[in-house]
């Protein structure tokens, strides 16, 4: 008799509070230790447990107070709601069963999934760093997106037949084309590359033959003074020891005493032509 007595009580029970079930109350139950007693095993959302056990499931949880809430269908405490501070603005606001959700204000986004606290949006060819600020992606990396991480370049072009024909750059991944279309525009940094290794070559290379051209041209009018000295003060000869040079200058000796000579007899010659007129 006690045995059917048991699962009636258990009917009306919850033939009672059918109506309440939905809102508060325990939504889980089952038979006590003890006769006439139920324990609850989870309450509906937005309630806290009150109790284990007890007579009615509606008594065993109670809705959360006003500004908390609660997630877990058997925690004995209600969480306090989250206000929105500083530069947190109310996205929704709080209710039994969900936190308030904040926001950022404009220019400011949110440090964590909680959105607990803001920091700088940072734009595209940027990345947020450790000090809630914003750092410029290194070489090598790019970032496409409003306030995400930076990427790294690609190593290869996606597609076959394609090869790279620009480098990336803080904004953008590397560049790709057909060879059919590369063919008819090189890279623009193998034409960057090309300007400065044409620079590098052909400026020592002119430098060099101006130098050059400058050591010839010196060479040349210092080698002309020296002909235009000699010129105007020649060296003396030396005497020399050859006999056909000593017999050169001994036909020149005589051949100075017979002008010598000459010159006096004629001189002679006018003196007696002097006398004779006297």
């Amino acid at each position: 008799m006690a045995a059917l007595a048991r699962p009636i009580l258990l009917l009306l029970l919850i033939g009672g509070s059918l109506s309440s079930l939905e809102q508060r109350g325990c939504k889980r139950w089952h038979l006590g230790k003890q006769l006439g007693l139920v324990c609850c095993d989870e309450c509906h959302l937005g309630n806290r447990l009150v109790s284990d056990c007890g007579a009615k499931p509606q008594d065993l949880c109670t809705p959360c107070e006003s500004r908390t809430y609660t997630q877990n269908p058997k925690s004995y405490r209600c969480s306090r709601c989250t206000q929105c501070e500083g530069a947190q603005v109310q996205v929704k606001g709080c209710t039994t069963t969900t936190d308030t959700k904040c926001g950022c204000k404009e220019g400011l986004v949110c440090g964590n999934g909680q959105c607990s606290f803001c920091v700088k949006k940072c734009s595209k060819g940027e990345e947020p760093n450790d000090k809630r600020s914003c750092t410029t992606c290194p070489n090598g990396t790019f970032n496409d997106q409003i306030h995400q991480k930076c990427k790294p370049w690609s190593i290869k072009c996606p597609n076959p037949g394609q090869f790279i024909v620009a480098y990336g750059n803080a904004f953008t991944d590397i560049r790709c084309s057909n060879v059919s279309h590369s063919r008819q525009e090189p890279p623009e940094s193998h034409r960057k590359d090309f300007a400065w290794l044409l620079v590098l070559t052909v400026f020592p290379s002119v430098c060099l033959i101006v130098l050059t051209v400058s050591l010839i041209k010196a060479a040349y009018y210092l080698k002309r003074k020296k002909k235009t000295e000699y010129k105007i003060n020649p060296v003396p000869t030396e005497t020399s020891d050859d006999p056909k040079t000593l017999i050169a200058m001994e036909c020149s000796f005589h051949e100075a005493q017979e002008e010598q000579g000459s010159s006096s007899t004629s001189l002679a010659s006018k003196d007696s032509r002097d006398q004779l007129v006297v």
